[in-house]
């Protein structure tokens, strides 16, 4: 089984380090396979970035090469997932979904935590929109910027961790989901810390797409996700030369 994982960014330390954290929660016959845009923002942190990051995502997967059993959009609260599986025959997993969804599985209500103060209203949006709200206790902000992950990992883990216990004692939370891809691989820690459960949601992500592989299950293509109706689309797909080079 192959499971393409697609960052929503640009930078490529953080698609390796996305791309690890799948293959530690991945069976040992998967395959993961992270993917980088070749076009967009060295992080997506609003909505221009993450319209944009649409796009790039769905051209990176549609440009991949080989043949995938399953793709992980690795944006919390990002835009595009509704595309790729217009697109897609095979399953299409967001994080953002998959990190709520097995959240409920462990306790009555729980909290995201993500970066910046201006992505909550994103993410509220996203989880109102995939009916996953109601069992949402509140969504924090750490006040960390994507790339601040990576660039001072020892800040973000106490900034991610003063959020959650924050969350866990004011909005009586029971479970933590880590509300950025770019927090894979710290959810060990913060669940020593905190106390409670944290799910990271690009762990999550892999293993729903494993079981859905392995139902055989995959987007219903009746009605919502029907492939696109064929039509003069120009510039679609998007090629090399029509790609900005980098600055």
């Amino acid at each position: 089984m192959r499971i393409l994982v697609a960052n929503v960014n640009t930078t490529q330390s953080m698609t390796d380090s996305i791309a690890a954290q799948a293959n530690q929660a991945a069976l040992p016959d998967t395959e993961i396979v992270g993917i980088t845009p070749r076009f967009g923002a060295d992080s997506c942190e609003g909505n221009f970035e993450s319209y944009l990051a649409a796009i790039a995502v769905m051209d990176a997967v549609v440009n991949y090469p080989e043949p995938f059993d399953a793709v992980i959009q690795a944006g919390y609260g990002e835009h595009g997932r509704e595309g790729l599986q217009e697109l897609l025959d095979v399953p299409v997993v967001d994080i953002t979904e998959a990190a709520a969804s097995t959240a409920m599985f462990l306790g009555h209500k729980y909290s995201v935590i993500t970066t910046l103060d201006r992505a909550v209203p994103l993410i509220e949006d996203r989880l109102k929109l995939a009916g996953l709200d109601a069992r949402c206790a509140s969504v924090r902000a750490s006040g960390m910027a994507v790339l601040e992950l990576e660039e001072e990992p020892e800040r973000a883990v106490e900034a991610i961790i003063e959020q959650a216990l924050l969350a866990v004692r004011e909005d009586k939370a029971e479970v933590i989901v880590l509300g950025c891809g770019g927090m894979a691989g710290l959810d060990e820690e913060i669940r020593r810390r905190a106390g409670v459960p944290v799910v990271d949601g690009v762990a999550a992500a892999v293993t729903i797409a494993e079981s859905l592989v392995r139902l055989r299950l995959s987007t219903s293509k009746v009605r919502t996700y029907a492939t696109p109706r064929p039509k003069r689309v120009i510039g679609w797909p998007i090629t090399p030369a029509e790609v900005p080079a980098a600055p």
